[in-house]
C-alpha cells in the first residue's frame, strides 16, 4: 500500500501517535477483492495471506503507515461527552484508489489508545461481519457508506454480554471527520484548530469551496447539510434504520459510518425502533430527518466564530441557513418517493398519492420493500396487480390512473421504480441467521452466499427467494446492540 498521511499533517493535537495492539492468531476471514481491486490493491499486492493477516489485525505495520487514534467529541442521545475519540480503533494511513480518490484505511477492533475510556479495545467478529456485510449491502444500493475491506479473526475472545471470538476490521472510507471532530475543538475553544478542520474538510471533500474565501465556512456547513440531507433520505427509501445517529457517527463526508445497532425496517411504522440503548425511541426511523437537522445544528455551533466575528450576526446567518434544512429535504423526499411511485414530475396532486400509500402500509402492517417490490411488479405482472390491486383497493386505481397517464407521455414508469424499490434488503432475520451460521462453523460460508445476491438488491436471482423471505413475527421483539 502506497501510504500517505495528510490528517497526521495537520499536528498532534488532532490525535494521538499509538501503536496497534498485537492479537494471538490472525486470520482472515472475510476478505473484499471488489474493494481491493478499487483500491489497487489486486495490481500491487505482494504479500502472502499470513502476511495480510498480520498487516490487517495490527500486528506489523505496513510501510508508510503512521498509526494515529483520532481526537473527537459527540452528542450521544442528546448529551453532550467532550472527549470520546478512538477508542479501539487505529488509522493505518490513506491511499488513492484507482478512481484518484484519496481513501482512509483504518482498523477497528486493533486495541486501546488514550482514548479507551476503560474499554479493551477490542471487537467482537459477529459485528464486525455485520458491519462487512452492511457496508457492502448498502454500497450494491448506491447509498453512501464506508465499506469494509476485510474481517480478520485474532484467535482471542472478547467479552460482551457473553465471551464472543475476536476480530479485526478493516473500514474503508472517504475520512474519518464527524461532526464530533469539530465539536471537540470547539468545546476546547480552539477557534484555529477548527478553521485548520474546515480546510481540509473543503479540500478533501469539497474542493469547489477553495475559492470562496471567507465565505467558505458557511458555504462548507450548505454542503455538508445537503449531504446529510440527501444521505437520510437515501436511508428512507429502502427503510434503513441507523440506530445511533449521535453526532460523533455523523460523517462530514455524508457517508454512512458504524453499522452497531442498525437494522432494517420490515413491517412499515416511522416509530420503528431496534437498537436496545434506544429506549425512547430518539432514532426511530421516523426521526431521522429531525435528528440530522439537530445534529447539523451542532455542527453549524461550532462554524459561529468564523462565520461572522460578530457572535449575534454569526447566530442569525447561521440560523438563516439551517432554516433551508425542512425545505430541502421535504423536496428531495418527495422527489424520492416519486421514484418510487414511478412518477417523473411530481404535482401537488402526488403528495396525496404518497402519503396514502404510506398511512395504508401502516395500518395494515405491510412489509416495506415487499410492497415497493410488488407495486413495481404490478405494472407487467397481471397476477400481482389483481393480488396488490385487493390489497391497496381505491388507492390502486388512483395511482394506475397516473402511471397510464404518464406512460402516453412516454415516460417508462417501471424502469424508474425498479431502480428506486430493491427486490432484497440485508433482512434482520437473515443477517442473524448467516451470522449465527458463521460463529458456530468459523466459517464464512455463509456470509459470502449472502453477499452473493446483496450486491445485486435491484435484480431477482434464483438465490434471491430465500434471503426476502419476510419472517413470521415481523421482527417484533428483535434487537440489535451496539458491540461495544
Amino acid at each position: 500500500m502506497k501510504f500517505s498521511n495528510s490528517y497526521a499533517r495537520l499536528g498532534d493535537i488532532f490525535y494521538e501517535a499509538v501503536l496497534p495492539e498485537p492479537v494471538k492468531d490472525p486470520n482472515t476471514f472475510l476478505w473484499n477483492s471488489n474493494l481491493a481491486n478499487e483500491l489497487l490493491l489486486s495490481d500491487n499486492l505482494t504479500l502472502s495471506t499470513d502476511e495480510m493477516a498480520q498487516a490487517l489485525s495490527g500486528n506489523t505495520i505496513l510501510s508508510g503507515s503512521e498509526p494515529i487514534a483520532l481526537a473527537y467529541a459527540g452528542h450521544q442521545f442528546g448529551n453532550f461527552v467532550p472527549q470520546l475519540g478512538d477508542g479501539r480503533a487505529h488509522l493505518l494511513g490513506e491511499v488513492i484508489d484507482r478512481s484518484g480518490i484519496r481513501k482512509d484505511i483504518q482498523l477497528k477492533g486493533s486495541g486501546q489508545t488514550g482514548f479507551s475510556r476503560n474499554g479493551d479495545g477490542r471487537y467482537a467478529l459477529g459485528p464486525a461481519i455485520r458491519e462487512f456485510i452492511m457496508g457492502e449491502a448498502m454500497h450494491a444500493l448506491s447509498i453512501p457508506t464506508t465499506r469494509s475491506l476485510a474481517v480478520t479473526t485474532t484467535g482471542e475472545m472478547v467479552y460482551r454480554e457473553t465471551p464472543q471470538p475476536g476480530a479485526v476490521l478493516t473500514r474503508i472510507a472517504a475520512s474519518h471527520l464527524r461532526v464530533g471532530t469539530f465539536e471537540y475543538f470547539a468545546a476546547r475553544q480552539n477557534h484555529q484548530a477548527i478553521e485548520q478542520l474546515c480546510d481540509y474538510a473543503i479540500t478533501r471533500h469539497y474542493p469547489a469551496l477553495q475559492a470562496c474565501h471567507h465565505e467558505r465556512f458557511i458555504l462548507f456547513f450548505d454542503a455538508v447539510m445537503e449531504r446529510q440531507i440527501d444521505l437520510v433520505i437515501e436511508w428512507m427509501r429502502v427503510g434503513f434504520i441507523h440506530g445511533v445517529m449521535n453526532t460523533d457517527n455523523t460523517a462530514i463526508s455524508g457517508e454512512t459510518i458504524d453499522y452497531g445497532p442498525c437494522a432494517m425496517m420490515g413491517v412499515y411504522n416511522p416509530k420503528t425502533v431496534f437498537s436496545s440503548i434506544d429506549r425512547q425511541g430518539r432514532y426511530a426511523f421516523g426521526n431521522q430527518p429531525a435528528i440530522a437537522q439537530w445534529n447539523m445544528a451542532r455542527f453549524v455551533e461550532t462554524l459561529l466564530p468564523l462565520i461572522d466575528k460578530d457572535e449575534e450576526a454569526a447566530i442569525d446567518i447561521a440560523r438563516s441557513h439551517l432554516d433551508n434544512f425542512k425545505r430541502l429535504f421535504e423536496e428531495r423526499y418527495l422527489k424520492m418517493m416519486g421514484r418510487k411511485l414511478g412518477i417523473t414530475k411530481l404535482l401537488p396532486s402526488d403528495h396525496k398519492l404518497i402519503f396514502g400509500l404510506l398511512d395504508q402500509l401502516e395500518q395494515k402492517q405491510l412489509d416495506y420493500t415487499d410492497s415497493f417490490d410488488r407495486l413495481t411488479r404490478s405494472l407487467s405482472s397481471q397476477s400481482t396487480e389483481v393480488q396488490v390491486r385487493d390489497e391497496l383497493g381505491d388507492w390502486y386505481t388512483d395511482w394506475r390512473q397516473r402511471i397510464d397517464d404518464q406512460q402516453v407521455m412516454g415516460t417508462d414508469g417501471q424502469a424508474l421504480m425498479r431502480n428506486a424499490n430493491p427486490v432484497v434488503i440485508p433482512r434482520n432475520y437473515h443477517m442473524e441467521k448467516v451470522i449465527q451460521t458463521c460463529l458456530e462453523s468459523s466459517d464464512a460460508a455463509a456470509a459470502d452466499a449472502f453477499l452473493e445476491v446483496l450486491i445485486s438488491p435491484y435484480a431477482s436471482t434464483n438465490k434471491t427467494l430465500q434471503y426476502q423471505i419476510v419472517p413470521d413475527d415481523a421482527d417484533v421483539g428483535y434487537q440489535t446492540f451496539c458491540g461495544t
